[in-house]
């Protein structure tokens, strides 16, 4: 917004859109993100309305696009993990961006993008996600998503609900092979059985841990490990600031699961084979050596596609090209699960003998592949997506998303204000006092509502929300800094003001809105 906060007088220069309605328009500050709901800009006298924030049959459907310093609408603006499951559908801020990516190995999502984003790596299911986002899966808005275990390492263990069934898939099928194995436990395998349940996914935990643990060293905060359906996810909230590291970040959790399985080994030995100790021995020996081998295949969502990223990123210095190649053999191997798994074990190549599968057996068998495959490919498409997030994330800069705005007093009737606002080309309010200083922002939604007859009788003041410092953004933030800000202090309508202190303009969080999601259509 070109308003001077010193005069009062509204500046030279315009930030209005380039298809702007015929007329003038009332100012606008939108109601986005900040309370639920959609931006709106108010109607003036004597034109028309954008889009309310409720529908009203009075006010026509345009939202009021954000506009650019010359007046044109930025094309580049953009936004974002977190971790939250694989989702094709990418969630807008609130003004938050996703917080972590979505990548999920053989069960987690990682979101790729913003790259807040979540590496979601399954060993058999666990992953690390980096708040790849950033972006969405949906996460949570903080923290959460099921029993809070613990907090190593400062880092808050969930376990989701999803846990407890696969806990009990897992106590069954191994009950059923401890009954081939140690017949004489009868009913007391199941018993065996659930405890092997609980020992795998703690070492799916140590495999998270290890993710985390990188993370803390390479300064990137982690928002949470969540056990769930088929493994783990680390939500780490940054990308890694080179290639180096993020090859070191994927590596850690196989590494720690190959670890696992040689102690599980070590441990077996003075053991007898054929009692309880050595069958769930071995049992958590093979877990952890399929949890590593799994995923350290070249893929993403999977720790080896993370790796591979990094391979691809250090070679043509660009890590968009590292995420699209790996991406790319991330759907090539979900589709090479989708066929091999089936026919592996039909051919008895994975330890069965062909003879003793059943036709449940076959079913089983396409149902777990299809299940993996589903995860891995749409890990590798989340990936892709808040890849290119981020590579648009840069764009997103307040100056250009700002509304310009006038200044009016406390005591100035609606109608007055919206005539000056018209006057000028403005699409937003804010009261200042006696010597220019801001105080308060007019909202929109407050201003929709507001009949056109009761206008000159309603002063701005009652329309209008507090300033906060939380509410006063920098015009010089752009890409994560600006999203960051707008997330520590949810709100509809922010301040932007120049270094000097001088008001610039009003940022909606509609527009962001919008700018994320425009980010979100455009290719890389």
């Amino acid at each position: 917004m070109d308003v001077s906060g010193g005069s009062g007088q509204p500046r030279s220069g315009n930030d209005e859109p380039a298809e702007r309605p015929a007329g003038p328009t009332a100012p606008s500050t939108g109601t986005g993100t900040g309370d639920g709901t959609d931006d709106s800009a108010a109607a003036t006298q004597p034109t028309r309305n954008t889009e309310p924030t409720e529908p009203r049959p009075d006010a026509p459907k345009t939202p009021a696009e954000p506009g650019s310093e010359r007046g044109t609408e930025p094309e580049n603006a953009s936004t974002t993990t977190g971790d939250g499951p694989p989702d094709d559908s990418a969630a807008p801020p609130s003004p938050t961006p996703p917080e972590a990516h979505d990548g999920t190995r053989a069960g987690r999502p990682d979101r790729g993008g913003s790259e807040p984003r979540a590496h979601a790596e399954s060993g058999v299911g666990n992953g690390h996600g980096k708040g790849q986002g950033q972006g969405k899966p949906e996460r949570p808005k903080g923290p959460g998503g099921g029993l809070l275990m613990g907090r190593p390492f400062g880092v808050p263990v969930y376990v989701a609900p999803s846990w407890f069934l696969v806990a009990a898939l897992i106590t069954w099928v191994f009950g059923g092979q401890l009954d081939r194995v140690l017949p004489e436990l009868g009913a007391a395998r199941y018993l065996v059985s659930l405890f092997f349940a609980v020992a795998f996914y703690a070492s799916v935990l140590v495999h998270e841990l290890a993710h985390t643990v990188a993370a803390i060293r390479f300064k990137l905060p982690v928002r949470r490990i969540q056990l769930q359906f088929f493994g783990g996810v680390s939500e780490i909230e940054k990308e890694a600031e080179t290639p180096g590291r993020e090859f070191i970040l994927a590596f850690v959790g196989p590494l720690l699961s190959l670890v696992l399985a040689g102690l599980f080994y070590l441990a077996m030995q003075p053991v007898e084979p054929g009692t309880v100790p050595g069958v769930l021995l071995a049992g958590l020996m093979i877990s952890n050596l399929i949890v590593a081998a799994f995923n350290l295949l070249p893929g993403l969502p999977l720790d080896g596609g993370r790796m591979l990223r990094a391979v691809v990123w250090k070679i043509t210095g660009r890590p968009m090209s590292g995420t699209v190649a790996a991406a790319w053999v991330g759907r090539a191997l979900a589709i090479s699960v989708l066929i091999g798994l089936p026919l592996l074990n039909q051919s008895g190549a994975l330890g069965s003998d062909a003879q003793d599968i059943s036709g449940m057996d076959t079913v089983t068998d396409a149902l777990l592949a299809a299940i993996l495959a589903a995860i891995i490919w749409t890990g590798a498409g989340n990936s892709l997506r808040m890849a290119r997030l981020r590579e648009h994330l840069p764009e997103l800069r307040a100056r250009t998303l700002t509304r310009r705005a006038v200044p009016v007093e406390t005591d100035t009737p609606l109608s007055e204000a919206l005539r000056r606002a018209n006057a000028s080309g403005a699409r937003a309010l804010v009261i200042v006092d006696a010597d220019g200083k801001p105080l308060s922002l007019v909202r929109e939604a407050a201003i929709v509502g507001v009949p056109e007859h009761r206008r000159p009788w309603v002063a701005v003041s009652g329309l209008a929300q507090e300033l906060t410092d939380g509410m006063r953004v920098s015009a010089e933030l752009a890409g994560e800094d600006l999203l960051d800000v707008l997330r520590a202090t949810p709100a509809t309508e922010y301040l932007v003001v120049e270094k000097t202190g001088e008001i610039y303009g009003v940022l909606s969080a509609a527009d962001v809105e919008r700018a994320f999601v425009k980010a979100m259509a455009r290719p890389a």
